[in-house]
């Protein structure tokens, strides 16, 4: 994979606000890591945007993986929230979509199902969800759906385990969870199929409980006030603007991950060919 340019917001660089860099990577998360080691490990990334034209260092810069400062990010509402891991805000609607979110949960008007929707900052996200996921009475599949933006690839698949228990599912996702829970490229769902229920870490690291059992939703909102997110009249999300999926760069590439699921013994269900 050929070398990009990325511009990207850092917050907790300054107290005068967050800074744009622009570093390079084979994908945006390896451009993260550089910038980030490149600033200094209190930094996190605020937004992002691919560098071209006048961006693009030139000279002694290029094949250097030196980060070159571009001046101050166009807005400090960038520092109000951090972001999950693996999705960020473009660089153009970042201040907006962040100044707008907030952690907590709502109930989303869903006709045939019930469904909350939470949301959780930074790295929180992951620990939050493996929480929930210790607090469920069965766990009886993993499903991982990797998208076709991961590594370009340009097809979806969607990869089942088989039958488990909550502690199985709990050691499979610990082993994993920097490939499948911190990556933008990939959906992870628990299914409970005696509740006929879904936990499921959405494509935008939301935290999405779905039920036909409308008991069900009073225990999970239940475990979310104890897990300190509270109810809010609405929630803002990175699904309501532009925005970029990225895999850390501890990541495995896409063939690789494939190959380990493969191994894991799950099995690919479905596939499709995004649209172009």
């Amino acid at each position: 994979m050929s070398e990009a340019w990325y511009r990207i917001a850092l917050a907790g660089v300054q107290a005068s606000g967050p800074i744009v860099v622009v570093a390079p990577g084979e994908h945006l998360g390896a451009a993260i890591d550089v910038a980030v080691r490149r600033v200094g490990k209190a930094a996190w990334p605020a937004a992002a945007a691919p560098a071209a034209g006048p961006d693009v260092p030139l000279g002694e810069s290029v094949g250097k993986g030196v980060v070159v400062e571009r001046g101050p990010a166009p807005s400090t509402a960038l520092a109000s929230f951090r972001w999950p891991t693996g999705l960020l805000p473009s660089l153009d609607h970042a201040a907006a979509a962040t100044a707008a979110a907030v952690e907590g949960w709502v109930r989303r008007p869903v006709e045939t199902i019930a469904v909350i929707e939470a949301q959780v900052t930074g790295d929180r996200t992951v620990e939050t969800f493996l929480e929930l996921v210790e607090r469920l009475p069965a766990a009886d599949n993993i499903e991982v759906k990797v998208f076709g933006h991961y590594d370009d690839a340009g097809a979806t698949e969607v990869w089942l385990s088989p039958r488990l228990d909550v502690r199985r599912a709990i050691r499979f996702l610990d082993d994993h969870d920097v490939d499948l829970l911190a990556n933008g490229h990939v959906e992870v769902s628990l299914y409970l199929r005696a509740e006929h229920s879904t936990l499921r870490l959405s494509e935008h690291k939301t935290l999405v409980w779905m039920s036909e059992n409308e008991a069900t939703l009073d225990r999970f909102a239940g475990w979310l006030s104890a897990l300190d997110v509270p109810a809010r009249p609405a929630l803002a999300t990175l699904a309501d603007v532009d925005h970029f999926h990225y895999r850390p760069a501890r990541t495995r590439p896409r063939a690789r991950l494939v190959e380990r699921l493969r191994r894991m013994r799950l099995r690919r269900v479905d596939t499709w060919k995004d649209p172009d």
